[in-house]
């Protein structure tokens, strides 16, 4: 019997755990309460064989990153823990197949941890973006190359050190998504029920190939580098101007709010 835990739907079926993100306050940023709570589930979860599908609990929204105001306030010392790297690294090491179900926008960490998935389905209204350039820090969570992996390394580029959009449609011909539907979670569970006619132990070996087969990862490098960028004036400064204009967004939202 999976327990409660800050943030997170958890509902398990007989094949598939789906986890659902829940803290539309925070458009599903990552805080360190959610990490936390992601990493309790998943230990609870890997009692017996069992395939993830990780969505939101809300439509339009994916997850929005990493939570700005916690980063803003780390340094170096938080940065060699490597956060988020650790929760995404244990996704991708999961030992049977994990999905993403995507609606809305997936950016910073938020794209990172769907790319930590094995298979990633999307709404044709999902976007993908790694703006963390523009934060004075580096997509340090694994974006440097599993994006590289799906999307190839001009695309990854672009993406990486110019912040470019890709929408739904683009993915999918990239390779960065498996398949669009309307219903996101409806197709995968789909190909959950699909992945699990197949043995378990034969997914479980697969994977691992798979995961073998893969180009040496930037891990240790983006750990030290976000840990020299955390350390940064330009990130505090930047992380700041960042928060400064979200409040005048919502200050202005609440605003409008009282005089319609």
């Amino acid at each position: 019997m999976v327990g409660d835990y800050p943030y997170l739907r958890i509902e398990v079926a007989q094949h598939a755990a789906t986890i659902a993100l829940d803290r539309p306050e925070a458009a599903n940023a990552l805080s360190l309460e959610v990490v936390r709570s992601l990493h309790r589930v998943l230990d609870e979860l890997a009692s017996e064989p069992r395939m993830l599908v990780i969505t939101s609990a809300h439509p339009g929204l994916f997850v929005s990153g990493a939570d700005i105001a916690e980063l803003a306030e780390r340094g170096t010392e938080e940065a060699l823990q490597g956060i988020n790297v650790e929760l995404f690294d244990r996704l991708a090491r999961w030992r049977w197949p994990t999905i993403a179900a995507i609606d809305g926008p997936a950016v910073g960490g938020g794209l990172e941890l769907a790319l930590a998935c094995d298979l990633r389905v999307a709404t044709p209204r999902s976007w993908f973006r790694q703006p963390e350039l523009e934060l004075g820090i580096l997509a340090g969570a694994g974006a440097n190359h599993r994006l590289v992996d799906l999307v190839g390394l001009a695309r990854a580029r672009r993406m990486l050190l110019l912040g470019e959009r890709m929408d739904a449609e683009a993915a999918l011909g990239a390779g960065l998504v498996d398949a669009l539907a309307e219903d996101a979670l409806g197709r995968a569970g789909e190909l959950a029920e699909e992945l699990a006619r197949r043995p378990w132990r034969a997914l479980e070996l697969t994977k691992l190939a798979l995961r073998h087969a893969s180009r040496p990862s930037t891990r240790d490098l983006d750990v030290v580098a976000q840990a020299v960028l955390f350390a940064s004036e330009q990130k505090r400064e930047r992380m700041t101007a960042f928060l400064s204009r979200r409040r005048a967004r919502r200050s202005s939202d609440v605003e409008a709010q009282g005089e319609s």
